[in-house]
């Protein structure tokens, strides 16, 4: 059983796998672009100025 398309629930074509068309594929990086899509991430609670390097 294969994957459908992640924005519109086709069969994916090989050439824009996992994607099934140009069309779909285009309006994923849209979404990346655009801040639709985000990946959630977790700040440290001291901050990058409380990391010590020592040469």
């Amino acid at each position: 059983m294969s994957a459908k398309c992640p924005i519109c629930g086709k069969l994916p074509q090989p050439e824009y796998r996992p994607f099934c068309s140009r069309r779909c594929a285009d309006v994923d990086l849209q979404r990346w672009l655009t801040g639709r899509y985000a990946v959630p991430a977790q700040e440290d609670e001291a901050g990058p100025e409380a990391e010590s390097y020592e040469d």
